[in-house]
């Protein structure tokens, strides 16, 4: 096992990788930015190290002041976290290059999967089934037009090195697509540096249903169920769930199983998540993340497996300590993401955090790095908080979720609890009937 883990991230996830850590008799060393420095983190880890301004790319994307900041540790380790260099393959090459240990999959798999057009290939060669669209790149605009008219509109351009929502754009008609496919590019190259582009069928109203994998370096795989993540605003995850609402036993036995052959037949080790859109029945495969999710905590609550841990052991050589018929999958879990925002317009709101209490009880968990007299900076992510509550039946869950908010106390900036509460009030929320574009709607119908 590690001795000494350099933690290459920051807020709640930092914070909750190095709470694994200790719990497992491993020291940490916390980078952090000169907006960071009075981060619970950088207070709590037993080293901390400044790599640099606040830019995230003076800072937690500068691969050199991160991979100083472990030699001159003595690190043995490197946990990425999630964003930032968590899934930049050069990165973990790097990592090895300095014999440490990246703690992640190989970076030939996040290399494949991070392309979004690698990754359907071999989402295919898989088994796994794919929205229909594009082989590969498109060449130009013609290839964009014909393939448009043979799989039928609406289509969906898609930048192959995409994430997070950007470089993606809906065309619902042939006079639309040219300008689309211009604009898009653009986007692409500015984004990711990749200009390439791939188109795939626009499905209407599809659920997006993820699958959690596990795997070790011995050919070992398990599933832990699903997540929903289809409460999205802006491409952007807002609430998450699992047991899905939608989904029946069969059908959530036949996509974990599917989710896991898959990843054996790739090789894969580590944690992972393979990504669908659900509609009609039907599944289909859009991506996989090669990296721990912000949503874990779901599948922790109904699962009782802490995933972190398992991330680190696989890390370090380990097997699996169980195979799929010893997961149980227990409850219902929810997470509401707490941003530092207006809950109706959305803007940021940074600053110091004048009084901060988090709720508890049974069945309730908050995953932050917020205490009172932090001062949120207005360099990074808006999200503060993940409150994640767990109860016997859905019905308990929301019940509880509702209790949980109504003790969660952050004064001196605004928050989206307010607009969590209101989804609470929500027929077609509480029902689980809801879409990938349902709570834009919502927004857009309270904005009115």
């Amino acid at each position: 096992m590690f001795d000494k883990v350099l933690i290459a991230n920051r807020g709640e996830v930092a914070l909750r990788i190095h709470r694994a850590c200790r719990e497992m008799g491993i020291k940490t060393v916390a980078v952090h930015s000169t907006a960071d420095s009075d981060a619970m983190h950088v207070r709590l880890a037993d080293q901390a190290v400044c790599i640099g301004p606040p830019p995230a790319r003076d800072s937690y994307l500068n691969k050199a002041a991160v991979l100083s900041a472990a030699t001159i540790t003595n690190a043995d380790a490197v946990h990425p976290g999630y964003g930032f260099l968590s899934e930049n393959a050069d990165f973990a090459d790097m990592v090895a290059e300095h014999h440490m240990t990246f703690i992640g999959p190989e970076p030939e798999h996040i290399r494949r999967m991070g392309d979004k057009i690698a990754a359907r290939e071999a989402a295919k060669e898989a088994g796994l089934p794919v929205v229909p669209g594009s082989e590969g790149a498109l060449q130009d605009e013609g290839e964009a037009l014909a393939m448009a008219d043979e799989i039928g509109y609406p289509v969906l351009l898609k930048a192959a090195s995409g994430g997070g929502g950007k470089g993606m754009k809906v065309v619902r008609g042939p006079n639309e697509l040219a300008s689309a496919y211009r604009t898009t590019r653009s986007e692409a190259e500015a984004a990711f540096g990749n200009p390439a582009l791939y188109l795939e069928k626009y499905l209407e109203a599809p659920r997006h249903i993820e699958i959690q994998v596990m795997a070790d370096n011995y050919g070992n795989v398990i599933h832990l169920g699903e997540r929903d993540c289809s409460l999205q605003r802006k491409h952007q995850k807002v609430v998450e769930e699992g047991p899905s609402p939608a989904l029946n036993a069969d059908q959530r036995a036949a996509i974990g199983d599917l989710a896991r052959e898959a990843a054996a037949s790739l090789g894969y080790s580590s944690l992972g998540t393979m990504e669908f859109l659900y509609e009609d029945g039907k599944f289909y495969f859009i991506e996989m993340n090669t990296r721990l999710q912000v949503e874990h905590p779901v599948t922790e609550m109904i699962s009782g497996v802490d995933l972190v841990r398992e991330q680190i052991r696989l890390a370090a050589g380990a097997p699996l300590e169980y195979g799929q018929e010893s997961v149980n999958l227990c409850g219902h879990a929810i997470e509401c993401r707490i941003n530092a925002e207006n809950p109706h317009t959305f803007a940021p709101s940074p600053g110091r955090v004048t009084e901060y209490h988090a709720p508890g009880g049974l069945g309730v968990r908050v995953d932050s790095a917020l205490y009172s007299g932090y001062r949120i900076p207005p360099t990074y992510d808006s999200m503060i908080a993940k409150l994640i509550v767990h109860g016997n039946g859905r019905n308990e869950c929301l019940m509880r979720l509702r209790r949980a908010l109504e003790e969660f106390v952050v004064e001196g900036v605004q928050t989206t609890i307010p607009l969590h509460m209101d989804l609470l009030t929500a027929p077609d929320f509480v029902n689980g009937v809801y879409d990938i574009h349902w709570l834009e709607k919502y927004v857009e119908a309270a904005q009115a």
